[in-house]
């Protein structure tokens, strides 16, 4: 995935809009987002569409770089030094990602906040509510639509790779799923959710269906000429 954004993307846009849609791709470890996102960028690319990825935690920076040892078991760091840390993350990009919406460009992201709402929550910290999770990330670029692939944990388990990384664990990923769930029943939850138990080509045809009217929606002017902002 670390060339996606180059395989997708032009100089400039090649077609005109008021602007680009913002679409979120969540769910539990091995889900299959990343897969499921490079199938989304390459059917959309294919109709024409301006189309750049981004994915989070982006390891490249600093922040990043310490993120990423922290999730290969190589650190140890305080829970709220962590959920800040992936936050700074998602604000370090949150201008790239206006202006390039601003662009004309479609932005696929595999996580975003709701990952580290849910994620720093479920480790049941009482210090660190679900919350108190969200106010670090208020005020960040708000996606148009959010898919979540839903999955039972034990599925998770046989699929390849599993418990490479620390969150990887069965009772830590059913809090997470769980709390996906909560965020989705909350007023204004509008997260799509979609069985990535399926096969891949079901589950993609499924997101296709939910994520093509948005986009047209969104970059023919008629939903919002300027992306939200995220409110808690």
């Amino acid at each position: 995935m670390a060339s996606t954004a180059d395989q997708f993307s032009w100089q400039e846009p090649r077609n005109s809009m008021v602007r680009g849609a913002f679409v979120v791709v969540e769910g539990v470890d091995r889900a299959g987002k990343t897969t499921q996102v490079q199938r989304l960028c390459s059917k959309l690319y294919a109709l024409g569409h301006n189309i750049k990825t981004i994915r989070f935690p982006d390891r490249v920076s600093t922040i990043g770089q310490m993120i990423g040892s922290y999730l290969q078991n190589e650190t140890n760091m305080d829970d709220h030094v962590v959920h800040l840390l992936f936050s700074a993350n998602r604000w370090e990009k949150a201008k790239w990602i206006e202006e390039t919406l601003a662009k004309g460009y479609t932005i696929i992201c595999d996580r975003y906040y709701y990952s580290g709402m849910v994620y720093s929550a479920a480790k049941n910290n009482p210090a660190l509510s679900l919350e108190w999770a969200k106010q670090p990330d208020i005020g960040l670029p708000k996606p148009d639509v959010v898919i979540f692939l839903d999955l039972e944990p034990w599925q998770a388990e046989q699929r390849g790779g599993y418990g490479e990384e620390k969150y990887e664990k069965r009772e830590l990923q059913q809090r997470v799923r769980e709390l996906y769930l909560q965020l989705l029943n909350a007023p204004g939850g509008g997260m799509k959710v979609i069985n990535a138990g399926d096969s891949m080509d079901a589950v993609e045809e499924r997101i296709w269906n939910e994520v093509l009217p948005w986009v047209e929606m969104v970059e023919g002017g008629t939903y919002g000429a300027k992306v939200g902002k995220f409110e808690g």
